[in-house]
């Protein structure tokens, strides 16, 4: 599985490419090749739209990603925001117990 820390390059961009594409990885577990039936997605969906989860297709889904790309470009850079935080504050606590 692609760890966001194992991704190539400086760049932000690249970064977020990894946790973008580590988020849905992670997100359509189950579900990879078909993510617009993830109970998980569906309901993310769901509470961000209010289209209700069992109305959701392939046409629909990928309508979605596509009309909502910014907004879910922005809750994809504070996943990462939180993942990085979360990542410093364990090392963090790990050096004040050693």
């Amino acid at each position: 599985m692609l760890e966001t820390s194992q991704c190539p390059g400086d760049p932000p961009a690249n970064k977020m490419i990894c946790y973008a594409l580590w988020f849905f990885w992670t997100a359509s577990r189950g579900y990879r090749l078909r993510p617009w039936r993830s109970p998980y997605l569906r309901w993310r969906i769901e509470t961000f739209s209010g289209m209700h989860a069992d109305e959701i297709t392939f046409q629909s889904f990928w309508g979605f990603l596509w009309k909502e790309r910014q907004g879910i470009r922005h809750f994809l850079e504070w996943g990462a925001e939180m993942k990085r935080l979360e990542k410093r504050l364990r090392r963090d606590a790990e050096r004040t117990r050693v």
